[in-house]
């Protein structure tokens, strides 16, 4: 073989060698980039945490959801330049989020931990209140000022909202866990950690059988 065709068939080999990294490489990087996104809201508490702050909440019947409106929990409020609450969630909740000017999300991927979907669109996400606001009224908001309402139908810093499936959330409306659970097992341990954990800190009671169905899911828990 001359000199000249050697030299172009390493040359060609080289190219090819290249050629197919650059296809690996890309694969990988579509492989992260159809990761789903994982919604965790913060302040999720262990097991043994939750266990404890169960024992301590305070069973007693249901209150009455007479005088309950959503417009006495204002929410969604500006809570950093021109984001809403809403906003927030869904740029922490999902991934690749891109947002306009005014903070409205134009796309991204949203993974809903209640049924296990993902989402393209943000119109297909509700952003759920884990403890819902009818079911907080009944359960002592209705005596709280409307500051502590919005404060509470806005809390960031517990797990009280978390982008889901919108007819998922819509289906939950303001059952507690004796009456409606995630659809995914899988992730009722963690969805009764959340429960638990929200009424405990802002200081809501619970119906015994709330309590049982919440016994029961934490359980579930490793």
């Amino acid at each position: 073989m001359s000199t000249t065709a050697l030299s172009t068939r390493r040359n060609l080999r080289r190219h090819v060698v290249a050629g197919v990294a650059t296809a690996l490489a890309a694969a990988c990087l579509a492989v992260v980039n159809a990761s789903p996104a994982s919604a965790t809201p913060p302040g999720i508490p262990s097991k043994a945490t939750a266990q404890s702050q169960l024992n301590a909440l305070t069973v007693a019947a249901q209150g009455s959801t007479s005088g309950y409106s959503r417009d006495l929990f204002p929410h969604w409020i500006t809570v950093s330049g021109s984001c809403n609450t809403r906003e927030q969630v869904l740029k922490r909740d999902g991934s690749s989020v891109v947002v306009d000017s005014s903070c409205a999300a134009t796309s991204g991927r949203w993974y809903s931990p209640y049924d296990g979907a993902t989402w393209t669109a943000a119109s297909d996400v509700d952003i759920d209140h884990v403890v819902p606001l009818a079911e907080a009224w009944r359960s002592g908001a209705s005596s709280w000022t409307t500051s502590r309402r919005q404060s509470f139908a806005n809390d960031l810093s517990r797990p009280q909202l978390i982008a889901v499936t919108d007819n998922v959330n819509q289906a939950k409306g303001d059952q507690d866990p004796s009456t409606w659970q995630p659809p995914l097992s899988s992730y009722r341990c963690t969805y009764s950690k959340m429960w638990i954990t929200v009424k405990y800190n802002w200081g809501l009671t619970l119906q015994s059988s709330e309590k049982s169905a919440l016994q029961s899911m934490l359980n579930t828990c490793s």
